[in-house]
């Protein structure tokens, strides 16, 4: 992963395109390329099928969350230990980690909502 100066992203967040969500992730997190591949061709089969962008735009969307927080060290940080924490803790503790972990993520989409033009 690509480091970052004092707390700043990685990288300014992409467009929300597969284009340029492809080659963020190839950037910043190598490792999801095949995940990010895979459910491309997913979300491209069901919308082939259904004659409906609706999947090809959740995968964008979800995507573009993905890297929204991937691209902030610190967060992304954050994040795994949540989800972490969610794995292998109690019942209270997953609780509260799928609370922060729905944080995290709503956060991420209001931002890109913020954004959007």
């Amino acid at each position: 992963m690509t480091t970052s100066t004092a707390g700043q992203p990685l990288i300014p967040q992409p467009p929300s395109t597969v284009t340029a969500l492809r080659q963020a992730v190839a950037q910043i997190c190598p490792a999801a390329l095949p995940a990010f591949t895979r459910e491309l061709d997913q979300a491209a089969d069901q919308s082939r099928l259904c004659s409906d962008f609706a999947p090809l735009q959740r995968f964008i969307a979800q995507w573009a969350a993905y890297v929204q927080i991937q691209r902030q060290p610190h967060l992304a940080e954050e994040l795994r230990r949540w989800e972490d924490t969610a794995a292998t803790g109690d019942a209270a503790e997953a609780r509260r980690a799928a609370a922060e972990i729905g944080r995290i993520l709503d956060a991420a989409h209001a931002s890109l909502a913020a954004h959007r033009p």
